[in-house]
């Protein structure tokens, strides 16, 4: 599929400034630039689970194949029930799951059946067992009006009709999707193949887990935090650890990225200080769409794509500060890693809710605020921030069970007014 440059997305757009972006501008452009894999390849049913479906899968038959009972019971023909007062039938036969009942049901007789055994010739009609009375042996009373023709009956391709697509192309596939593709009797699905996005962190200051923690050092956390987002999206991960502030080495860094992945994500250096060499860097290897989002937390985040050997691959510069990290993940690079695995839009579970407090906010930027929903037995839920919104707290991302998002043209909120929340339910 070719893919725009981002000079003829950027060209006409209004009052575009890659040093400022608002954030809805940023997330269009990036949804027009990033395109599906191609590749697909089968797998077997115990390794689909989490893939993307490639094509449409149709139905090899119809489900239910034949006509069935939904209750234990008795079947008959409908043209059998009296017009008024009880119905007596005489039972002839049974009918069980796996075993049909191979006679004849004539007016006035009836097949004892259980759930899921196939509807006898010339029966539409099912009273269920507790709606029946023994009159002697072989022979039931319906009581008047208790059941109406075709009650209790599952038709043939009720479920799903032979020749018609079961699961539309782009689905992720839940546990209830394999069960239906047994269903069918079908072993493999042609799913895309796995997104391949590989990530690394900057910084001098950053130790690994082992590694002596020395004065003015931190422990690398957002490698954990990308790998575990990304772990949930179901992408193949290449972890190339650490990076050091060194232009050589981050340049032998997104040229490795470039040639094995087809995203790279990376956390710190893309701010102007003194050692973030990630800037100048990304520009000498790719075409960069944004520096600047108008957001909080997030505002340092870069977008563009990279090529290095004849292969290219999109690029996403995250800030270093942890909570900034998980905020342009969720709210920036989710989307189009969807995208890109080929996958159906999958939005962010939105709701509102309730402010406790006021937020102090100014216009003409949209900010991300942690926050926690409490539901409420009458009326809406009511939602309040975690304390301190710092983005390198991210103790506050642990406790919060939500992200409250407080729109660009949006100011202070008071008390009582409505906000948008997203909650991390599924996602974190």
């Amino acid at each position: 599929m070719t893919r725009p440059s981002l000079s003829d997305l950027t060209r006409n757009l209004a009052n575009y400034d890659p040093d400022a972006i608002p954030v809805q501008q940023a997330q269009e452009l990036i949804a027009q630039l990033v395109k599906p894999i191609a590749e697909a390849e089968y797998v077997g049913l115990h390794e689909a689970l989490g893939r993307v479906l490639a094509a449409d899968l149709i139905s090899p038959i119809s489900v239910p194949a034949h006509d069935n009972s939904a209750m234990d019971g008795y079947a008959f023909a409908g043209r059998s029930l009296a017009t008024s007062g009880a119905t007596v039938l005489r039972v002839v036969g049974s009918a069980l799951a796996g075993k049909p009942f191979v006679g004849t049901v004539n007016v006035g007789t009836c097949v004892r059946i259980m759930t899921g055994a196939v509807m006898p010739a010339d029966c539409d009609t099912v009273a269920p067992q507790e709606l029946v009375a023994l009159v002697e042996a072989n022979l039931i009373q319906i009581g008047a009006n208790l059941v109406c023709v075709g009650d209790h009956r599952r038709l043939c391709g009720e479920d799903l009709a032979q020749g018609q697509p079961a699961l539309s192309a782009g689905r992720i596939l839940r546990p209830s999707d394999l069960g239906l593709i047994a269903s069918l009797g079908i072993g493999q699905v042609l799913v895309r193949r796995r997104l391949r996005v590989a990530y690394f962190s900057t910084g001098d200051e950053l130790r690994s887990l082992r590694d002596t923690l020395d004065p003015g050092c931190i422990y690398d956390s957002n490698r954990y935090t990308l790998f575990g987002m990304l772990t949930r999206l179901g992408c193949e991960l290449i972890d190339l650890g650490v990076v050091k502030d060194n232009p050589a080495l981050l340049e032998m860094a997104f040229r490795n990225a470039c040639t094995r992945a087809d995203v790279v994500i990376t956390s710190g250096g893309v701010s102007v200080g003194l050692a973030d060499y990630t800037p100048q860097t990304i520009e000498k290897l790719g075409d960069v769409a944004f520096w600047k989002i108008r957001m909080r937390p997030g505002r340092p985040m870069t977008f563009g794509i990279i090529t290095s050997e004849q292969e290219s691959a999109y690029l996403f510069g995250l800030p270093g500060n942890p909570v900034a990290v998980m905020v342009t993940f969720y709210f920036m690079v989710r989307s189009a890693l969807l995208l890109a695995m080929g996958a159906l839009e999958q939005p962010l579970p939105k709701s509102q809710a309730v402010s406790e407090s006021l937020i102090r906010k100014k216009a003409g930027r949209t900010e991300y605020q942690r926050g926690i929903v409490t539901p409420q037995v009458n009326g809406p839920s009511t939602v309040r921030v975690t304390g301190s919104q710092g983005s390198g707290v991210l103790r506050s991302m642990s406790e919060a069970n939500c992200i409250i998002v407080l729109h660009e043209a949006q100011g202070t909120v008071a008390p009582g007014d409505l906000v948008d929340v997203y909650l991390f339910d599924g996602l974190v």
